[in-house]
């Protein structure tokens, strides 16, 4: 997914629910650390080892960090490697900070904005 297409959206084209999923669980989180700290591609049996959770349940969480487009994988002979894409990451993430400096730049800047109904009437006190 390109942030070009949508970095040009609003805050809400750019704040994948699935990507906030995959980074909100601190196991996932842990896995990304681990893969960081090792500077290579690693399987899922290695990242077992390094957790204290079952080999099936290290595969789920690589899985759902690979839909994300956190990860990437690559198959060598029996072995899955996994591998963070650091390149797609950044600009995702890099999208999502550029759009909340022009939704916060529109925010104190009103002109800017669509204003919609944001006009608040007074209330009624039924007279």
């Amino acid at each position: 997914m390109s942030m070009d297409d949508e970095a040009v959206g609003d805050l809400g084209t750019v704040l994948s629910h699935q990507l906030f999923r995959a980074l909100g669980d601190p196991t996932r989180v842990r896995l990304l650390d681990l893969l960081a700290e090792r500077c290579r591609a690693c399987s899922v049996s290695e990242l077992a080892d390094c957790l204290d959770v079952d080999l099936s349940v290290v595969s789920r969480h690589l899985a759902l960090l690979r839909a994300a487009g956190v990860l990437r994988a690559r198959k060598t002979g029996r072995n899955v490697l996994y591998e963070i894409q650091f390149e797609a990451l950044s600009e995702v993430l890099r999208g999502i900070a550029d759009t909340l400096d022009r939704a916060r730049e529109d925010f104190e800047n009103p002109s800017t904005c669509a204003m919609g109904t944001t006009d608040q009437e007074e209330p009624h006190d039924g007279h």
